[in-house]
């Protein structure tokens, strides 16, 4: 009798119902009639599910919409030319923009039982997670963490150095591959703007003409101004004036008795807050991971930068947990973009880049587990640098994201961004297995003009998925660097890329929600709406689906080793679009904006999944005067060639270089 009245059919008629995707969109005035479809279905879905005979049918139900198998071809078989018949798939991303009561309302609905569910299922097939990953065939074995054997790979032009030194050494290793002209004539290039370099702070520390001291109560004041209306940047979760200054003073005396530790001492470096960094706090970019995890000690890469002297100035602001690439934070405001503060700085690294695009910073730390340093580098006009996986040591960095995630470096320029990159590198031998222990190659920047030979592969229907003028910015670039060095452009294609957006999407997605997990029931209700979502769709993902995300990443890395073997780095843009407005109704609750998001890591997802290295940057302007970033992707532990290839890109874009709109000079006479 039960059936004859609540059919298969009824139940599709009680999800269409909901208007889901109309009432999203809608205005809050029509909330309230939308509501009276929302309980009248949640309590049909609920009665049908309670008096059915089956008390386990929801996976009965959902297999009802369950497609038609998509079977993958042996990726060995698939061709990587560019005259293959391989379909480029856009992103179909299928859900709208949502702020405010419309966030909140949609939260509830994820969180409802059952309903959220059913729910959750639907946004999965609509986005395309079910035909291409769920209900999909593989015959490739899972890949769950993308750790390459070292490979002593020739790279040109480099010095290599032993990976036993201490931080202070690998830096001057990395100032004698310096060029000339930066080493010795500060800002000697003709450009229209520039940034003070972690060079130029060192000699005018050596000379006497300012010292850490007076550098460090500049910045103080600079950071209280920043905080205040109407700039409101928000750099910063974390700061301590009295740290900062006592920091400065004992740099201070040190070069006043000619005992610098190295070109860094004294040069301010801010930390993403999703690195233990005492004495602060880590917070992940929440008003409560840090209850939950003690900070007890620096983590590795913070102790690296001690060592080298420099200024640890604090905590950068976040996208909360990354699980966004806006920057906006409800608990600690949204992080601004210097070059429109009406713009975002993107995530989830988006403090340390607007800090540095600022000249607050030469350098910065950020964590880049799905393109979270390049994307805000990108935005921001400045440089990020992402390592081959496991090249830096992760300790310290909360384990949010552990076979994506990868401590990167947010820099001014090329060159400071070598110098920490030197200073991080190397694995903690009590920590690693003898047959893995890696070589470290520094580029020798001063001989980058006499490469005569490089291989970009380039996917053309990839490279041209993004707005007008950031297509139309990149090419210009890669022209330019292809005709002053002649260097070559090979054609190739990169299948299933929007699958491995996806596949990311699932692996980062599950391991951030099982390592919240014990937290969830005494914390959850404190995260920001935006994320209380993304966490519901994480939490929504199968074992299976993750055990097929990561034969996904075996698949890829497959394509990938094969144009490798063809060309010494792939290039593309580094995001799809340039940096967006931010609203006003998003500041209080986060935004939830999947469009906008999976245009910006459109290009970042290889880097990460695969565990590849990879840089940015900046090589132009939108029509607002926004920046655009041209990335290049490398095999395993080439980051010398990278630094090689950003470097040239650099030198021919830096006479157009623009100062941001907000801009602080630390070292003015």
């Amino acid at each position: 009798m039960f059936y004859s009245q609540y059919k298969i059919l009824s139940l599709q008629q009680i999800i269409n119902s909901l208007d889901f995707y109309f009432l999203l969109q809608s205005p809050p005035s029509l909330i309230i009639i939308s509501k009276v479809h929302y309980f009248h279905s949640a309590c049909s879905v609920l009665v049908f599910l309670s008096y059915s005979p089956n008390s386990n049918n929801l996976p009965w139900i959902m297999g009802l919409f369950k497609r038609k198998c998509l079977v993958y071809t042996p990726a060995n078989d698939v061709d990587l030319s560019p005259y293959s018949t391989e379909f480029y798939l856009q992103a179909n991303v299928k859900a709208p923009r949502m702020t405010g009561i419309l966030v909140k309302f949609f939260t509830y609905l994820l969180e409802f039982p059952i309903l959220g569910t059913i729910l959750l299922f639907i946004l999965k097939g609509n986005n395309l997670i079910h035909e291409l990953i769920t209900n999909a065939e593989l015959e490739e074995s899972p890949l769950y963490v993308p750790l390459h054997q070292f490979e002593d790979i020739e790279e040109k032009e480099v010095k290599c150095i032993d990976p036993s030194l201490s931080p202070p050494e690998k830096v001057q290793h990395a100032i004698n591959c310096l060029p000339i002209s930066i080493e010795n004539i500060p800002n000697g290039i003709n450009r229209s703007f520039c940034r003070w370099t972690i060079m130029d702070y060192s000699k005018a520390y050596r000379s006497g003409d300012i010292t850490p001291r007076l550098v460090a109560e500049r910045f103080v004041a600079a950071i209280d101004e920043s905080i205040k209306p109407p700039l409101e940047m928000g750099f910063f979760i974390n700061y301590n004036v009295d740290d900062i200054l006592r920091q400065a003073t004992e740099s201070t005396l040190r070069y006043q008795r000619g005992e610098p530790i190295s070109v860094l001492d004294g040069v301010p470096v801010a930390i993403k807050d999703e690195i233990d960094c005492l004495p602060y706090p880590t917070t992940g970019g929440t008003k409560w991971m840090h209850k939950e995890r003690p900070c007890k000690d620096d983590a590795c890469c913070v102790k690296r930068l001690r060592q080298c002297g420099a200024i640890l100035v604090g905590k950068t602001n976040m996208h909360e947990l990354g699980s966004g690439t806006s920057g906006i934070n409800p608990h600690y405001g949204p992080t601004r973009n210097p070059y429109d503060s009406k713009k975002i700085a993107g995530g989830s690294s988006g403090g340390s880049a607007s800090l540095v695009s600022a000249g607050l910073c030469p350098v910065a730390l950020g964590v880049d587990g799905g393109g979270s340093v390049r994307m805000p580098a990108a935005l921001c006009g400045v440089v990020g640098l992402k390592p081959t996986f496991a090249r830096i040591p992760h300790d310290g960095v909360l384990p949010i994201n552990w076979t994506v995630g990868m401590v990167g470096i947010l820099a001014g320029t090329v060159e400071d961004a070598l110098i920490v990159y030197a200073a991080l590198s190397g694995e903690i031998p009590s920590h690693q297995p003898s047959n893995v222990l890696t070589k470290i190659n520094i580029p020798r920047l001063s001989l980058t003009k006499s490469i005569s030979y490089i291989r970009l592969a380039k996917y053309d229907k990839w490279f041209d998925d993004c707005s007008n003028d950031v297509r139309i910015c990149c090419s210009l670039a890669l022209h330019k660097l292809q005709d002053h060095y002649n260097w070559k452009v090979i054609d190739v294609t990169i299948p299933e890329i929007e699958v491995m957006r996806l596949a990311h999407y699932i692996t980062i997605g599950s391991e951030c929600s099982t390592v919240l997990d014990p937290y969830k029931e005494k914390n959850f209700a404190e995260l920001g709406w935006d994320v209380r979502v993304a966490q519901s769709i994480y939490g929504a993902f199968s074992g299976m689906e993750y055990v097929k995300a990561q034969k996904i990443r075996n698949r890829q890395l497959q394509f990938h080793k094969k144009i490798f073997a063809e060309a010494d780095v792939i290039v593309s843009p580094t995001t799809g679009v340039t940096a967006y407005p931010i609203q006003d109704d998003a500041l209080k609750t986060g935004e939830l904006d999947y469009v906008n998001g999976a245009a910006l890591v459109r290009f970042s997802v290889a880097g990460n999944f695969l565990g590849l290295p990879a840089v940015t940057v900046p090589v132009g302007y939108d029509k607002s005067g926004l920046p655009i970033g041209l990335q290049f992707i490398g095999r395993p532990w080439s980051e010398a060639t990278l630094i090689h290839l950003a470097f040239a890109m650099q030198a021919i874009c830096m006479a157009d270089y623009r100062k941001p709109e907000h801009h602080y000079d630390l070292l003015k006479r």
